[in-house]
This record gives structure tokens, sequence and C-alpha cells, in this order.
């Protein structure tokens, strides 16, 4: 009886190894580990503390452009810290500046344009063409009051800037704010008004009525 033998054909092909991506390298990422078999490639990546973002390949044209050295910058790179100036900070951190009385006072649009930095204030006119920063508290009694104006008091002592302030009613203060060396407003009103919103009145407020 005759027998057939089949002869089976083992082929080893060389496994190509994978494109790097030109990646920027951080000496505190763990290495990428990279486990090869004649089958599959599996690329197995540590704990990244960027977390998972969903990086991809780069495109050819931005390994052209050295896009890397471009993100990370070049080892002879100067950083420098900037310190923010004036117009950089909030009015209630900057500080009252001495005012020559041949200024001219703030003019209406940019006194307009000021005004949503503070709140609760608006814009009066003094009678004589002058403008004046007005703001108004009603609040839960004369105590209260008088407490208001002792916290505004605490509040500009050390700022070399005042407000004019007003016990209207027993329960209502009114605080004016302007400048009467120049006769009118300047950047040291709107400091000033800035640095009194942060006064907390909360607990000064009248009591809302609970009905049943």
């Amino acid at each position: 009886m005759a027998t057939t033998s089949s002869t089976h054909l083992h082929l080893h092909l060389p496994l190509l190894p994978l494109p790097q991506p030109h990646r920027p390298r951080f000496s505190s990422l763990p290495t990428t580990l990279l486990r090869r078999s004649r089958r599959s490639v599996t690329v197995s990546v540590g704990t990244d503390i960027l977390g998972d973002f969903g990086a991809r390949d780069p495109f050819p044209a931005e390994i052209e452009s050295n896009f890397g050295d471009k993100v990370i910058g070049y080892s002879n790179t100067e950083h420098k810290i900037l310190i923010p100036n004036a117009r950089a900070l909030a009015l209630s951190q900057q500080e009252c500046v001495p005012v020559s009385s041949l200024q001219a006072p703030m003019a209406e649009d940019e006194a307009k344009m000021l005004l949503k930095k503070v709140v609760g204030w608006k814009l009066v006119d003094d009678g004589s063409g002058g403008l004046k920063l007005q703001c108004l508290w009603k609040l839960r009694d004369f105590k209260c009051s008088v407490e208001l104006i002792n916290r505004i008091c605490q509040v500009v002592e050390n700022v070399g800037h005042f407000p004019d302030l007003h016990l209207e009613q027993p329960n209502q203060v009114r605080a004016e704010l302007w400048t009467s060396s120049i006769g009118g407003l300047s950047m040291n009103d709107y400091i000033v008004a800035a640095k009194i919103d942060e006064i907390k009145t909360s607990d000064l407020a009248p009591r809302k009525r609970a009905w049943a």
C-alpha cells in the first residue's frame, strides 16, 4: 500500500523595524518597551506622567521642519519671567500715585470705560462740569451704617486718597470719589473704588423677610 508524504515548508521572514516618529525626548518619561514576535508586534508603554492624550505620528512635513526643536526650544533658548505691569493688574491691587494739579481730569469716555471695572458705582456731575464716582449702600440699621464707614476707613487709611462719606439716613451711606486738585476724576478714584468693592457688606445688609 502506497503512502503519501506531505512536506511542510517553514519560511522565516525577517522582521522589518518599525518606523520611529520624530518625537521630543524627555529624560523623565518611561522608556518604550517593544515586544516583537514572528506574527505580530506589540507596543506597550509604561505609565505616562502626561496621561493618555491621544498622540499621533507626525506628518512628513512636520519632521522636515524640525518641529520638535521649535516646540521644545534649543538648549541656548533664553527664558524670561515677565512681571505684570500696572495695566495688567486688577484695580484693587494697584496703588495710588500723586497727581499734579497741571494734569487734566479724565475724559468722560475713559471714565465710562473704567466704570465697568467697579461694582455699584455711577458717574455723577458735580454741577460745575466735573465728574465724580458715587456709590450708595442701604443697610440694616444705624449700627451697620457706622460699621461700614469704619470698614471703609480701615481700607483707605494707608492709600493716601480718601472718599467723602455721608450718613444720609440711619441706614444709608453714600460715598463719593474725585480728585479735587484737578477738578475731576483720576485713576486714583477708580483704584480706591475697587478697594472699597472688596469690603464685606453681606452681614450688614437688611435681612430678607421670610414669608410663611
